[in-house]
């Protein structure tokens, strides 16, 4: 039997950590509820293989911060490049510098690590919460990309609060987007469709692929 992709793409050498709460449960019911643009639909909870659910869980269990790095000065330059680039195009939605800086640099780490475009990632987060950090939606999806909280049940120690902290969210969301896009052989428009919960329709992937184009960047 063949290793499932995300096994093969992100190793074995990713081990369980714990990833730290910020947000107690008291503050949930004062978070932002953007409706609007996810009510659509959300992931469904379907059964795993035991060796995809492993397979997913060590993708999403590296404590490793997300620091990007560079096999030559050339790759570094383009990275500087793409992110003075990319900031100037968020500054309305996040205008302080350095947490404008930590989102990109995180966005950047997790859809590579994931093997996602970058700007794919990016249209993604535009479309599912606006790029507001605590988003809830009517379904109870949580965060930049609207993780739903059975994700950190099935992958983790089901602590959905943690789908607030950034580069958890990220983690979840990039690597719940590579298992539908594997899981499609590789459809785009089916994928996407599957991480919105609306598979075969044509609404949300239109919309992604439409806020892709905003991200996107020639060095």
């Amino acid at each position: 039997m063949n290793r499932p992709a995300l096994v093969t793409r992100f190793g074995r050498r990713h081990v369980l950590s714990s990833f730290v709460s910020l947000y107690p449960s008291w503050i949930l019911p004062g978070l932002l509820c953007f409706s609007e643009q996810v009510r659509a639909g959300a992931q469904v909870e379907e059964p795993l293989m035991d060796s995809v659910r492993t397979a997913l869980s060590s993708a999403v269990a590296n404590a490793a911060p997300p620091v990007p790095e560079f096999t030559n000065t050339d790759a570094r330059m383009v990275y500087l490049r793409w992110l003075g680039a990319i900031s100037e195009r968020l500054k309305k939605k996040k205008p302080d510098w350095m947490v404008r800086k930590e989102f990109l640099q995180t966005v950047w780490y997790e859809a590579r690590r994931a093997g996602l475009e970058v700007s794919l990632v990016l249209g993604v987060i535009q479309v599912e919460s606006n790029f507001r950090k605590f988003a809830v939606s009517s379904a109870g999806a949580r965060g930049y990309m609207q993780v739903m909280p059975f994700w950190t049940r099935v992958l983790g120690d089901g602590d959905a609060s943690k789908l607030f902290h950034l580069q958890t969210n990220l983690r979840f969301g990039c690597v719940i987007l590579r298992h539908y896009l594997d899981r499609e052989r590789g459809d785009l428009f089916l994928a996407l469709g599957r991480y919105n919960g609306s598979r075969g329709q044509a609404p949300y992937p239109k919309a992604v692929l439409g806020a892709q184009r905003q991200w996107q960047f020639s060095p």
